[in-house]
């Protein structure tokens, strides 16, 4: 029996929690079908996929293979990975233990997690849900400490005292949002301190047993043998190998399930069988930040808009799986997918599959929009086109004209708006640019939809200073790591042991970059070169300190 016949059996079988459904018309089934083609095939992984109307399943489907050594394919009932979707679970699980009365979510996080240092502002339970806490992504430090994940086995004593060492913030606490997977592991911990018994514990008695949540479970121990479970794999070149969690973290991922389960745990923001409306609620309140303004995410949900109508949505990825869970209340659908396949991309399935099965009103289909903008004179792009310095974070941006557009170095060309506004392609990014004096740019003023709003200045040329006054030893307590830099043909040159050799490129004054990470020389009153922050991703200044500006010859 093909996976194709198999899976279209399987796709009849109810979820007794929810309902059953007539099902999908047959014209949009194979529509969904030609989306997974690509893993419609007996020698690669795939993805399951589930799909609600009015909480009755309409549709279950599976392709690919869940272990490719033995050829075992996927089904509806496969078991895999969640990645960050797992994270609206941690987050119900404080949510309920505030309901109960046994915390409150303006407690200081010090009352429970006292390993985490103090600050000179307070960092509350609720900065901790909506990533508002400016606490330092654990991961992204260690990748920075040449450990990135997946090549420790880390545990949550791991994640106390990594975050324990961080001497600063990515930014004051409640001044921005900045998705942070150090959050939800401290949530979990959290609720493990406050409860008095395991995540795994809690989460099952107050959540999986009551919604009939029979396949669901935490991967708090990787070495369990979990039966029906997908092995995840990446591709590298042609093929595909091996890639698994081998971590014992969770509560920011890590939760074990199936498409049904998904579902079922979904459809409780309808029914509110589990916490009652005051819970539903809680989970979907948006967090604000001190400014007032409201951001996009919730308790562990991102509380959006999907072409014209309403939708409450996470995807995840943890190794190699892959998921996305979405609900569109407006349009009574719901939407879950897991994948073991590490190239999948499952916000884009995920929401073409939404775009498929939802009537034509609702969502309402995005308006065709303007990608090509007004036409600028040459003379006036160039204006605007140089290198830019975020004020926020160091990060240095290119701008370019090409094919007389205005666009980031290997991004999309930007719609042209009027002379000095400018927007992506998908609406949602504006970029204003201020004039100096001198007729070149000042600022450029760069917001997104929910309001967050980072200036970009000119940067410097590049210091003409000789590489000679950054060669030495740089450390950081933060990250327990330390680098050496030294000149090689004309080029600055980061060694770090056992054998990391990155070059670095000059995109400002004392401003380098490699690999998406920039790095900011600082210099003394005197002129001296006195260490460097690195900004990478999640991880924003972290300090290091010169160390030793002579350095012995280095062995061949």
């Amino acid at each position: 029996m093909s996976i194709l016949r198999f899976t279209t059996i399987l796709a009849l079988a109810p979820l007794a929690a929810i309902g059953q459904s007539p099902g999908l018309d047959p014209a949009k089934i194979a529509r969904i079908d030609s989306l997974f083609k690509k893993y419609d095939r007996t020698d690669a992984p795939g993805c399951a996929l589930g799909v609600s109307q009015r909480d009755n399943v309409v549709l279950e489907r599976a392709w690919g293979n869940a272990q490719l050594e033995f050829g075992i394919p996927i089904t509806p009932a496969t078991k895999f990975e969640a990645g960050s979707v797992s994270k609206q679970f941690t987050a119900a699980a404080v949510l309920r233990l505030a309901q109960q009365g046994k915390l409150s979510l303006d407690d200081d996080i010090r009352k429970h997690a006292p390993e985490v240092p103090r600050y000179d502002q307070t960092i509350t339970v609720r900065n901790l849900i909506h990533h508002t806490s400016g606490l330092r992504d654990w991961g992204a430090v260690m990748t920075i400490a040449g450990w990135p994940r997946g090549t420790r086995t880390y545990t949550h004593a791991h994640v106390l005292d990594i975050l324990g060492r961080q001497r600063g913030l990515n930014y004051p606490v409640g001044s921005e949002y900045l998705y942070s997977n150090s959050n939800y592991n401290l949530m979990a911990i959290i609720v493990e301190r406050v409860s008095g018994e395991s995540l795994s514990a809690f989460t099952r008695r107050e959540f999986f047993e009551p919604l009939g949540m029979t396949s669901t479970s935490w991967r708090d121990d990787y070495t369990r043998v979990v039966p029906g479970r997908a092995q995840a794999y990446s591709p590298t070149g042609s093929a595909w190998r091996l890639d698994m969690p081998f971590e014992n973290v969770y509560g920011n991922s890590s939760l074990l399930t199936t498409v049904g389960d998904l579902l079922k745990w979904n459809a409780n923001l309808a029914h509110m069988r589990v916490g009652g409306a005051e819970l539903v609620a809680s989970q979907l309140r948006r967090g604000k930040l001190t400014t007032g303004r409201e951001i996009r995410y919730a308790g562990g949900i991102f509380v959006d808009e999907f072409v014209g109508t309403k939708e409450l949505w996470h995807d995840g990825a943890t190794a190699g799986y892959r998921a996305f869970l979405a609900r569109y209340p407006d349009a009574g659908f719901a939407v879950a997918l897991l994948c073991n396949a590490g190239d999948a991309n499952p916000s884009q399935i995920g929401r073409q599959v939404a775009a498929i099965v939802t009537p034509p009103q609702a969502p309402a289909r995005a308006a065709s929009r303007d990608t090509v903008g007004l036409p600028i004179n040459a003379e006036r792009l160039a204006a605007l086109a140089g290198d830019y310095r975020s004020a926020r974070t160091d990060e240095a941006v290119r701008l370019i004209v090409a094919n007389g557009r205005l666009r980031q170095v290997d991004g999309p060309a930007l719609v042209a708006v009027s002379e000095r506004e400018f927007t992506s392609p998908s609406g949602r990014t504006h970029l204003l640019f201020d004039p100096a004096p001198t007729g070149r740019v000042s600022r450029i003023r760069v917001w997104v939809d929910d309001g967050d709003t980072t200036d970009y200045l000119p940067a410097a040329a590049p210091s003409a200073a000789a590489l000679s006054d950054y060669v030495g030893r740089y450390a950081s307590a933060d990250a327990e790591i330390e680098f050496e830099f030294r000149p090689e043909k004309d080029t600055l040159v980061l060694l770090a042991r056992p054998s990391t050799r990155l070059p670095l490129r000059p995109v400002y004054r004392d401003g380098f970059t490699a690999m998406g990470s920039t790095f900011r020389f600082t210099r003394a009153a005197t002129g001296r070169v006195d260490g460097f922050l690195l900004t990478s991703g999640r991880v924003r200044r972290l300090r290091f300190e010169r160390v030793s500006p002579v350095l012995p010859a280095r062995p061949n």
